[in-house]
């Protein structure tokens, strides 16, 4: 192809994902994909910096690839792939960690937070080494721009930083990426702390909106989510950030402008923006929902699916590392 190449993914981390991922990642990624050769990956390996359980790991990642496909990611036209399914992520890891130096690895916010939130005991050397992970997902496929949120901008520039120290060092072999950036409109934030960004791992479920959640849950939520006194719909994040997290999920799924939509509930109070509201959101995920579970009813067809796509992933990361290994001066197996 002559397109230029589009790499991302998420963790199996959760049995659905919720708006947040749609909004700042998947409705992206269906776009991008015309205009990309794209790589979508399941990042499992990625998922064990965190405890699991094997069967809710392997449940999660099957859940986590049909709702790429379910929300149009077309495994006919993007490569969509099982992190784990290409042993290539995890031996370039290896090289490339043995170029990353300790303190820049160190240096990592999502690393320093994390290791201080969970103690020594609980911090493992996988977490520390995560986004050298990162780097050989992003370098084995030549990729050109990686879309990421603000939290993994500093990720991306250790992986620019990594690519072009081996191209100096022992000759170049890998594409030095540059992130793109999602939009401050594509933050989504916690219905019940609208100050909070909304995540798996809220302390309450009531502020979530799952992908895959009954409408009538979806509906109670959105009824149920934290406003303010005053009764008027418009954007104020400051001072109105319920109100405006409410506006910004209904204009990014109704693909309206703000504006717009402030002046079609002007004096008409929270009870009725909030039952529009819920009217996009259930028309939007109602499809997606139906396709996942129709996915997840036959699990041999989905394994089919990515097994293929896996295929097509290998064959262009195995020629990447393979040529990282004879720069390196690996010694090639003979050929029996």
């Amino acid at each position: 192809m002559n397109k230029p190449r589009l790499y991302s993914g998420m963790q199996p981390s959760a049995d659905s994902l919720q708006a947040g991922n749609y909004i700042g990642a998947l409705v992206q990624w269906r776009d991008l994909q015309q205009a990309y050769d794209a790589f979508f990956s399941v990042v499992d390996l990625h998922a064990l910096t965190q405890p699991s359980i094997p069967d809710e790991l392997r449940a999660k990642t099957r859940r986590t690839a049909a709702q790429y496909i379910a929300a149009g990611i077309e495994p006919s036209q993007s490569t969509l792939y099982v992190q784990s399914h290409v042993a290539a992520h995890a031996e370039l890891t290896w090289i490339l960690s043995t170029i990353t130096g300790f303190g820049e690895a160190n240096r990592m916010t999502q690393f320093k937070d994390k290791s201080q939130r969970y103690g020594n005991e609980n911090t493992t050397v996988g977490l520390f080494t995560y986004p050298v992970l990162m780097a050989a997902d992003i370098l084995l496929y030549q990729t050109d721009i990686v879309p990421v949120g603000e939290d993994q901008k500093q990720h991306v520039e250790l992986t620019r930083d990594l690519a072009e120290r081996f191209n100096s060092r022992y000759g170049t072999a890998f594409t030095v990426p540059r992130a793109v950036i999602q939009k401050e409109t594509a933050r989504i934030y916690d219905l019940q702390n609208p100050t909070s960004k909304m995540s798996k791992s809220a302390e309450s479920d009531a502020g979530v909106l799952w992908l895959l959640d009954d409408p009538a849950i979806t509906k109670k939520k959105i009824m149920r989510a934290v406003t303010d006194s005053e009764g008027a719909v418009r954007f104020d994040r400051e001072n109105k950030p319920g109100v405006s997290n409410l506006l910004v999920i209904y204009a990014a799924l109704s693909g309206r402008q703000v504006p717009a939509i402030e002046d079609e509930y002007a004096g008409r109070g929270y009870g009725d923006f909030k039952k529009g509201l819920a009217d996009v959101v259930i028309g939007e995920f109602g499809p997606v929902r139906e396709r996942a579970l129709a996915l997840l009813d036959d699990p041999a067809e989905l394994d089919r699916m990515l097994a293929a796509n896996a295929a097509r992933a290998s064959e262009v990361a195995e020629r990447t590392l393979a040529d990282v290994y004879d720069k390196v001066g690996l010694l090639r197996r003979a050929v029996l």
